[in-house]
């Protein structure tokens, strides 16, 4: 696999920075499973056209984690539960 650069925007980071470890090694094996198969999320349309939302649990709570993609670059825009997610994540475009 060629290299692959990952970047995490602010809103991305400020919701990682306030996990616990635990939490933080559940959205790295998020991260590692969008960096292998960057199709696994489910595309948006419309406002949010060309973004992808991958949905996983911690302790049985539904997290979201939004990204763009494209053969070399994995850009992490969001991060968080379900309530505001798309509304917040549609101002910050």
């Amino acid at each position: 696999m060629s290299d692959i650069t990952i970047k995490q925007m602010p809103a991305f980071k400020r919701s990682y920075k306030k996990l616990h470890k635990q939490e933080k090694s559940k959205v790295n094996e998020a991260i590692r499973e969008i960096i292998e198969n960057p199709g696994i999320g489910e595309e948006k349309k419309g406002d949010l056209a060309n973004v992808y939302v991958y949905k996983f649990k911690i302790h049985q709570q539904e997290i979201l984690l939004a990204y763009e993609w494209n053969p070399k670059l994995r850009l992490l825009l969001a991060l968080g539960v379900h309530e505001n997610f798309y509304r917040d994540l549609k101002k910050r475009r």
